[in-house]
């Protein structure tokens, strides 16, 4: 397994941006496709973005596309997301995942290590 450590989260403004940071150690990092995930309260978890490997792929969750943007620093074993024009309904608890698979999917279930946690807030 692989253990992440995320951070970067905090409270903005409708409109605001954060940018989060996820580092990882143990399994060698540029082996895993890393995705992002959230989870709001009383929802369920829900995808965001994911990378590949090599980085050089990436998709995203509609909710995301055009604002967020995922990236990796395979040297220094990081994952970054990148949100711009924040919303409330941004608004959630912000978990990188990492998976032995070279392109994950969008369910959780393809992830094997995940993180703590990082908390958005998002006021309008």
């Amino acid at each position: 397994q692989v253990q992440l450590v995320e951070s970067g989260g905090g409270s903005v403004q409708a409109g605001g941006s954060l940018r989060l940071s996820c580092v990882a150690s143990g399994r060698t990092f540029s082996t895993n496709g890393m995705g992002w995930f959230r989870q709001a309260p009383g929802k369920e978890r829900e995808f965001v973005a994911v990378i590949t490997r090599s980085g050089r792929t990436t998709s995203y969750a509609d909710s995301a596309k055009g604002r967020f943007t995922i990236s990796r620093d395979n040297a220094k074993n990081t994952v970054y997301l990148q949100m711009n024009s924040l919303k409330p309904e941004d608004t959630a608890v912000y978990f990188c995942a990492a998976s032995v698979r070279s392109f994950p999917g969008f369910s959780r279930y393809e992830y094997d290590s995940w993180g703590q946690g990082t908390q958005v807030t998002v006021s309008s």
